[in-house]
């Protein structure tokens, strides 16, 4: 497997998820041109926030704890343990921080509804669904079908919410200048619209409306499902493995020591080696995109001498990759200490690709892994996560790894100590 995601993650192939539709995803058409060389780096928050200006000092984690659904579990825990599906309410909690995230916008959606939330979670659903039928992969037929006009309706609503916020910001923007319209953010933490309106590319352009209203579509879209699909299979390995949900638990208090829940800062991340690898271990067993393309953009040789030729659409199973036992010895396993530094580098760094690898990997991949692990942090600082044994586990692939009729797990507040 090394030489295929050796060759085919060159400049000489370019990357595309698998498509299933011409809308796989909301925007599928995002100029890649801007994102690796205009404004790739902004998903890098804290690591680029010198060169953006944007962050005079890393920014607190604790703006999360809001949108972590704490007091609706605590609700629905208050009489006992219960079972709650991991998929529904963490889907939820991250379209809740990311709306904080990028629009700065509370929009509450695990307690009440929200006609933006609600068209993306059905955009999620109707893309998975589409497939499945063959007259859907005509466009023009599909938006004759009740799914395509639904679809066509939730795509106005989440077009019309970004473009109205983006508006609103440029025109501020152009009416104060962008000293002035910064100065009242001095020591905040921006949010990603605002560093896309500043942003420029290589060539010193802002960006259009448009292409910032592309990539915020696509991190919504794209965003939400993957980190929710990677922490309910992280919370369910940890239920099937209490000792190492424990050992998580015990490196996060002593972390903290006698600071309080809500004062987790970003510098703390780097401090939970072993939570770390938990996560790691079980993006191995579960990663949340089971699959990705490579589009051959010359001849590529294999080590048998073989060629792909120029053109072709190369299909590499990231999960059959994890799964791989002459790469992973008992690949079904569930054993953090593999990506135990030591060990690990004795590891062919492709052997673990989660978020893709190559100049076309996930730019998004250090938010996706900071709020795995401050929302891992957090729950388990509050709540004790045991398997359901009346439900049966299993996977699902779709546009994420899914489980087939939900993830459940019994979920109860974390004893208080004596």
């Amino acid at each position: 497997m090394d030489w295929i995601l050796e060759d085919l993650t060159l400049e000489k192939v370019s990357f595309r998820m698998v498509a299933v539709s011409g809308l796989l995803f909301l925007l599928l058409a995002v100029l890649f041109h801007f994102l690796l060389k205009g404004f790739g780096f902004c998903y890098h928050f804290y690591v680029t926030c010198q060169k953006l200006r944007c962050f005079p000092e890393p920014p607190r984690i604790n703006w999360l704890l809001g949108h972590l659904g704490v007091a609706k579990w605590r609700r629905l825990t208050a009489a006992g343990p219960t079972s709650i599906d991991m998929f529904e309410h963490i889907s939820l909690m991250t379209l809740d921080s990311l709306q904080k995230c990028v629009f700065s916008y509370n929009s509450n959606c695990q307690e009440k509804p929200s006609e933006y939330i609600a068209s993306i979670l059905l955009l999620s659903s109707l893309v998975a669904r589409r497939p499945y039928s063959l007259h859907n992969y005509i466009d023009w037929i599909y938006y004759l079908t009740s799914d395509g006009r639904r679809f066509r309706h939730a795509c106005d609503i989440v077009h019309r919410f970004t473009a109205d916020v983006i508006q609103k910001r440029r025109m501020t923007l152009s009416n104060l200048g962008q000293d002035a319209w910064l100065k009242p953010k001095q020591g905040k933490t921006k949010d990603f619209i605002d560093v896309l309106l500043i942003a420029k590319d290589e060539e010193g352009c802002h960006l259009s409306d448009e292409d910032i209203a592309a990539e915020v579509d696509t991190f919504m879209f794209e965003g939400h499902d993957t980190t929710a699909s990677g922490l309910s299979w992280v919370l369910y390995n940890l239920a099937q493995h209490p000792h190492y949900q424990d050992q998580c638990r015990e490196e996060i208090q002593e972390l903290l020591h006698d600071r309080d829940i809500e004062e987790i800062e970003w510098e703390d991340l780097s401090q939970m080696p072993f939570t770390t690898m938990c996560i790691k271990e079980s993006l191995r067993l579960h990663p949340a995109v089971t699959e990705i393309s490579r589009h051959c953009t010359e001849d590529v040789k294999m080590p048998n001498g073989q060629v792909i030729p120029k053109g072709v659409v190369c299909l590499i199973s990231i999960y059959g990759t994890h799964h791989n036992p002459a790469v992973w010895p008992e690949p079904e396993v569930y054993n953090p200490h593999r990506f135990d530094p030591a060990a690990s580098k004795q590891q062919s760094p492709l052997a673990f690709v989660p978020f893709s690898a190559g100049p076309r990997n996930c730019i998004g991949q250090t938010f996706a892994m900071a709020e795995l692990k401050v929302t891992l942090a957090l729950t388990l600082l509050r709540f004790v996560v045991r398997l359901d044994k009346s439900q049966t586990v299993r996977r699902k692939p779709e546009l994420i790894l899914r489980a087939e009729n939900g993830l459940w797990l019994q979920v109860e507040p974390l004893p208080a100590k004596p």
